[in-house]
């Protein structure tokens, strides 16, 4: 008989990031006797060494046995190419369950994909919600969990929004992958080299990739604004740049050599983790920057409106700021005069998320 085969699906770096603990914890139960095989598809939706290459590099990952290689595009044509693109993956390999992370279109592809070929779909990253409709991620949250077989929820309050939409019966809390990584990744931190120029400490941390930043030129400008100003009078801002927000800085044609402000090409997930670490403070509109700066302790304000993680703002370390160039600068100025605080992680579990994840999904399969 065939092992049964748990297919992973990712497509961008926060994907690869939550897929890491998973991946090892399949690995060390094969080691162990358990009968099955991973498989791991990636999508190609972050389709560039920077932004995809290097974290299967620095993570350890098994190398994708499926690249789609579908790239960039408008939502609905690369969500359509993905879809076809994982059936016929999910067909050859005939999957006993396909995983999915997050809330990207691979992650909605992915869902869809496997329920029309009615094999099981975890969800790991279950329940989290903005309340904002208008961030796509948003939609696919909403979407997948409601077609999911098994939710696999990070945190109280995101259990608690399942129970609410009536999926308590697939929902399970296990803690967050996220923090897993975090714990194991933070070992390998005392060899990474920051950017050449970024001083010691002394500088602040800045990421900024979300549609309804860069595509929106009064927000972006309203941004941009902002760090120049604490760039200049605060503290320097060093800023690695998504790809998407290159192109939106292009068209938005401010001149962007500011004293202080230090513009940068994507770096890796140990390289990004080791200026978190050493930022004094993180501006970013990322859910999940939000979180790893929580777990190094270092005081975030978030760029955008709202957030899917209640938890980093009741502990005190994350501030919404939205894109109000005043209120960055005044908030960041302010957080910047307060003591250094070390926070209570508890509310994302222990460290060992992916375990209880592969637990649940061993009960479901029967394994």
């Amino acid at each position: 008989m065939n092992a049964p085969v748990l297919m992973q699906v990712v497509g961008a770096r926060p994907q690869f990031i939550k897929l890491a603990p998973l991946s090892r914890e399949i690995a060390r139960r094969r080691l162990a006797g358990r009968p099955y095989r991973e498989c791991v598809v990636h999508t190609g939706q972050h389709y560039d060494d920077a932004m995809s290459a290097v974290f299967f590099e620095q993570l350890s990952l098994p190398r994708p046995t499926h690249d789609l290689g579908v790239g960039s595009g408008p939502h609905g044509a690369q969500t359509a190419a993905m879809l076809a693109g994982l059936e016929s993956v999910i067909e050859a390999e005939r999957p006993a369950a396909v995983i999915v992370y997050g809330d990207t279109n691979s992650t909605l592809a992915a869902a869809f994909a496997a329920a029309k070929r009615h094999v099981p779909v975890v969800h790991v990253e279950a329940g989290l919600r903005s309340g904002n409709r208008r961030m796509p991620e948003e939609i696919n949250r909403i979407a997948v969990d409601h077609i999911a077989d098994l939710l696999l929820a990070p945190t109280a309050s995101a259990l608690d929004n399942l129970v609410r939409e009536g999926r308590a019966a697939a929902a399970r809390w296990t803690g967050d992958v996220m923090y897993d990584a975090v714990s194991f990744t933070r070992r390998l931190l005392s060899g990474v080299a920051r950017p050449a120029g970024v001083p010691e400490g002394d500088y602040l941390l800045a990421t900024v990739h979300r549609a309804e930043n860069t595509d929106d030129p009064h927000r972006l400008a309203a941004i941009v604004e902002a760090l120049a100003t604490l760039a200049e009078t605060a503290l320097p801002v060093v800023w690695p740049l998504h790809p998407r927000t290159r192109a939106a800085l292009e068209r938005l044609g401010r001149p962007l050599d500011e004293p202080g402000l230090m513009l940068f090409e994507p770096v890796g997930y140990l390289e990004l983790l080791a200026l978190l670490d050493g930022a004094r403070l993180v501006l970013t509109d990322s859910g999940g920057v939000q979180k790893e700066a929580f777990f190094f302790d270092t005081p975030c304000l978030t760029l955008r409106d709202e957030t899917e993680w209640p938890e980093t703002v009741a502990a005190g370390a994350n501030r919404l700021v939205g894109a109000d160039a005043a209120r960055i600068v005044e908030l960041a100025r302010h957080t910047l005069g307060l003591p250094p605080v070390r926070y209570d992680h508890g509310a994302f579990g222990d460290g060992e998320a992916a375990a209880r994840c592969l637990d649940e999904i061993e009960a479901l399969l029967n394994l």
